[in-house]
């Protein structure tokens, strides 16, 4: 039995490949408020206008190449059981090598009806407003916006829970409830923390900070692992 290595990525690690975020300007996606276009008041208002946003996400992960901080995450799979927890919506763990992704905010790759949410379907083109579900419900991107429930939230604290390591990497731990997983670690559980800038976090036992950009930092933690 492999020692299991829980990671969960943010932003950060996605960053280097390229891919923005709203984090970076104030609030402002891509140059949209991201209210007006990651959540259900945003999709009721303008849902065309959302569509449109998340084509042009899904074609700028299409066009992102996975980074060494991917490549090197799925090389740790030669010693560990490695569960990837992401809060990005791209596939650049997938690519990169990382064979157990678990994707809290949703999939860009992925669309789903508005009536039932559990009727996914893969996209790799544009969503366009009149294409319809099975269930004759509008297609919408997969993804969890802001003020939407997180379904897989409670497979990721099973997993964090499951632990032998921790690992948090490109994340500002200010987004919820991803934040709260932090608090299923097992105590004394060695808990890694790899950002350009760390998020202020309560000083625990085992907890080691790297303060790199994501590829250096997990270049790193592989020297040390």
């Amino acid at each position: 039995m492999k020692p299991r290595l829980v990671v969960l990525t943010g932003a950060g690690i996605s960053a280097e490949s390229g891919l923005r975020t709203f984090r970076d300007s104030d609030g402002l996606w891509e140059g949209y408020d991201v209210y007006e276009v990651a959540s259900p008041k945003g999709w009721q208002n303008n849902p065309a206008l959302v569509q449109e946003f998340y084509n042009s996400r899904r074609k700028d992960v299409m066009a992102a190449l996975p980074n060494a901080a991917h490549t090197g995450l799925a090389q740790l799979e030669e010693k560990f059981d490695v569960r990837i927890i992401t809060q990005n919506i791209d596939d650049l763990h997938e690519r990169g090598g990382s064979s157990s992704v678990l994707h809290l905010h949703g999939e860009i790759f992925k669309m789903r009806s508005v009536i039932n949410e559990e009727l996914i379907y893969d996209i790799r083109g544009d969503i366009k407003m009149g294409d319809l579900a099975a269930d004759g419900g509008q297609l919408r991107p997969h993804i969890v916006w802001f003020g939407e429930a997180v379904p897989m939230i409670e497979k990721a604290v099973a997993e964090v829970q499951a632990a032998d390591i921790f690992v948090v990497i490109g994340t500002s731990l200010q987004v919820y409830p991803a934040a709260n997983l932090l608090q299923y670690v097992k105590f004394r559980t060695p808990t890694y923390f790899i950002d350009r800038k760390i998020p202020m976090i309560e000083s625990g036992v085992n907890q080691f900070r790297i303060e790199k950009p994501a590829t250096e930092g997990v270049k790193e933690l592989l020297s040390i692992l």
